[in-house]
């Protein structure tokens, strides 16, 4: 199998860097995949991405060396299937509260005897190698999202679910679970953060986390060694006010400078 970048990076205790594509667009996915980063996201679950442009997406970042991850829509085998055999070589799971829920999405991860993962891995084969099947084992994850209060008062059944190697936390929905608006600064929603990390630590679990360049340093000294630092959709939001606003601060100097 190819180079696992986010995968070697978090066994290895070095912090994983990744981006976020939300938006199916094919070019998107070709700036992110060739940036550098230890993994890239497809978002099927919030973002504007199902199976057929998802496809496309996993074939596109091939041309890097990231490590193509996908946030399935929900905990269900035949999303959690048709990620692995489309590509991705690590699922997210949304909305893991317990343990029963993390067995069941680590049973879709895997082969029998260890699962009920079907076997029929397309185009997984094709751009991993004849050794798939062998390989998959080690190679392929399980990644469940600890978002709510109930999966925080859960987390070390969670986390000592065989083969758990990492768990991400989506901070707005973590907001939201402990009575906070999405994207607030308020310290009751770092304190769950370092709690999260604590759990994990307890189970050796590397901690990842939904964030932002900006937030990155404060993530990495909570503990977290899986960061998401950049997104498409937020990325161009974000220039695009930014050169709007500096374009019209431009005129209004211009205009004034002239009269």
């Amino acid at each position: 199998m190819r180079p696992n970048p986010w995968l070697d990076a978090i066994r290895a205790g070095d912090v994983a860097l990744g981006g976020w594509i939300s938006n199916p667009s094919t070019i998107n996915a070709e700036v992110l995949g060739s940036a550098g980063f230890d993994y890239v996201v497809i978002d099927a679950q919030h973002g504007a991405i199902d199976y057929a442009s998802m496809l496309p997406l996993l074939q596109v970042l091939s041309i890097g060396d990231s490590t193509p991850i996908v946030r399935v829509p929900s905990c269900d085998t035949g999303h959690i299937g048709k990620a692995l055999d489309a590509g991705a070589r690590a699922v997210i799971v949304p909305m893991v509260n317990d343990r029963v829920t993390c067995e069941i999405a680590m049973s879709y991860t895997k082969y029998a005897p260890d699962g009920v993962r079907s076997y029929g891995p397309t185009r997984a084969v094709l751009v991993e190698g004849a050794n798939y099947f062998e390989q998959a084992p080690d190679q392929v994850s399980l990644i469940p999202m600890i978002e709510t209060v109930e999966a925080m008062r859960n987390i070390d059944e969670i986390l000592s679910v065989p083969g758990v190697e990492a768990i991400y936390v989506g901070p707005n929905d973590l907001s939201i679970s402990l009575g906070l608006p999405p994207d607030n600064n308020d310290p009751r929603l770092d304190e769950a953060m370092v709690e999260i990390v604590a759990g994990c630590r307890r189970n050796g679990v590397v901690p990842g986390v939904h964030a932002s360049a900006e937030l990155c340093d404060k993530r990495v000294t909570q503990g977290f060694g899986m960061v998401t630092v950049s997104a498409d959709i937020v990325a161009l939001r974000k220039q695009v006010n930014n050169d709007l606003s500096t374009a019209r601060g431009t005129v209004g100097t211009s205009i004034t400078s002239t009269y």
